[in-house]
């Protein structure tokens, strides 16, 4: 069953949180000088030249969206382990698809796949309000209540089957996938706004990422690059059966 969810009390790495907070400002500065490393080397090094996903990325604290055995590697050009078989995209991959989904300040934005967080909360940088999809019950509850005691109050965490996408709020003025179907939802289209992009990774065992772009005529497809991502779950595994 789907539903919204609220903080009540502290997520698995409430523990971690207050050590960071507790840091002194020299390892936030370290923090910090990692996170402009990444943006350098990785996104900019490359083809992520939005000024405004540059910015976000180099504000988003990622070592605070993953547990603490991954946090060494925080920061590298690589996807991490979150727990239940889900992972965290790599940084590459996360400015490049905030690219691709055009971010404006007054938005309203559908993220499939909240996982840890730190999607959402990069988009929440960017944008007016997110609403991001979990099925995966306890990686939602806790990626609610870590988004929340971080202050992001535009952001909204929903348990469901991110395949229906989340109809109440629709339509959006972008969506965007972090888990891969082998086709892409009709449902997810349908909640697009007239101008709206869908960013999506499609295919089995590798995917291809697309843009999908809602036009007055109909729907245009731009095909970005190969990927590989986790398998979307829920009604898009039954119905490739």
């Amino acid at each position: 069953m789907a539903s919204d969810l609220t903080s009540n009390g502290h997520h698995d790495e409430a523990g971690h949180d207050r050590l960071e907070a507790a840091a002194p400002d020299s390892a936030e500065a370290e923090w910090a000088e990692r996170r402009r490393q990444m943006v350098r080397a990785q996104l900019q090094g490359r083809d992520v030249t939005s000024k405004h996903v540059l910015e976000a990325m180099r504000k988003v604290p990622r070592h605070k969206f993953i547990p603490p055995d991954q946090i060494p590697y925080a920061y590298e050009d690589r996807p991490l382990s979150i727990g239940m078989g889900q992972t965290i995209s790599q940084p590459y991959i996360v400015g490049l698809m905030t690219q691709c989904l055009d971010p404006q300040p007054g938005d309203k934005i559908l993220e499939i796949g909240c996982g840890s967080g730190y999607q959402a909360a990069v988009l929440a940088e960017l944008v007016r309000e997110v609403h991001s999809v979990e099925i995966v019950q306890p990686l939602a509850q806790a990626a609610s209540e870590r988004l929340q005691a971080m202050g992001y109050a535009n952001i909204h965490v929903h348990a469901g089957d991110g395949y229906r996408g989340w109809p109440e709020e629709a339509p959006y003025d972008g969506i965007i996938v972090t888990a891969a179907p082998d086709h892409v939802p009709q449902l997810l289209k349908d909640q697009l706004a007239a101008g709206a992009r869908l960013v999506i990774p499609v295919g089995e065992y590798y995917q291809r990422l697309q843009i999908i772009t809602r036009t007055h005529a109909g729907f245009v497809e731009e095909s970005i690059l190969d990927v590989r991502f986790v398998p979307m779950i829920g009604d898009a595994d039954s119905l490739s059966r």
